[in-house]
């Protein structure tokens, strides 16, 4: 039995003299561990489609119990990212990302699409890469269930917070005078206008247009510490290629 998809390679193993295990994202299917035969191989019709961050047609068969990769065409090697250290590494980011919080054989609605578009303004749209990391990351938060409220200060209630903040544990948006009513051990960051504006941009706007908008260095350096330092909180973990990547801008 044979089963058609598009996929993104999110890790790649050597595996023995000439195969490697794949973790791909794919559509409809969610995360799937594949092994690539004979891919490492001179010559071998696998070989590009085996490797970290390619999206490819797919077909796929079951070998020996695991799931094996008979076939790739592939549709986007997103090349201008590759050729980069500092997006590789980047975009090394959002897979590692991506492969922690998907689902063996679950479909996260949006994740896909999320990671592609992402790799995509890396590669072709010219955006800073301060930008398409913070939105990818509050939006990633969105999809698996965290996304922070912030229509308002939830303490209070006012929609326009005075000298507003994001409490990064409860997900919660609320005035610095508020802030004590949210617990001594929880940590909340400040947040200019432009800021919040942008924050509520990535969350609620158009996920076509994520990355559709313009800051300030100061607001988009804010911006990019408020999502990374969300997603770090929300999902309790570090992550590899992120101490990577920031290793690089030192």
């Amino acid at each position: 039995m044979h089963t058609v998809t598009r996929g993104l390679v999110l890790r790649e193993v050597n595996y023995k003299e000439s195969d490697k295990i794949l973790t791909v994202l794919a559509e409809g299917e969610g995360k799937l561990t594949l092994k690539a035969q004979g891919c490492r191989r001179k010559n071998s019709p696998l070989a590009a489609g085996s490797q970290l961050m390619v999206y490819s047609d797919m077909t796929l068969y079951e070998y020996q119990g695991r799931l094996a990769l008979k076939e790739a065409n592939t549709q986007n090697e997103f090349r201008g990212v590759r050729e980069d250290l500092t997006k590789l590494a980047l975009g090394s980011y959002f897979a590692e990302v991506c492969e922690a919080v998907a689902e063996e054989g679950v479909e996260t609605p949006g994740l896909l699409s999320l990671v592609l578009n992402s790799l995509y303004a890396l590669d072709k749209l010219g955006k800073p890469e301060t930008l398409v990391k913070a939105a990818f990351e509050m939006k990633l938060c969105c999809l698996i269930g965290y996304e922070p409220l912030l229509e308002g200060c939830a303490v209070c209630g006012t929609e326009t917070p005075a000298e507003p903040q994001l409490n990064l544990s409860e997900g919660v948006l609320h005035c610095k005078a508020c802030r004590r009513e949210l617990g001594e051990d929880s940590i909340s960051l400040p947040l200019d206008c432009s800021t919040l504006t942008a924050l509520r941009y990535i969350v609620h706007g158009d996920p076509k247009r994520l990355f559709s908008f313009q800051l300030a260095p100061e607001s988009l350096e804010s911006l990019g510490g408020v999502c990374e330092s969300f997603l770090l909180t929300q999902l309790e973990r570090g992550f590899r290629t992120l101490d990577f990547y920031k290793g690089l801008a030192i």
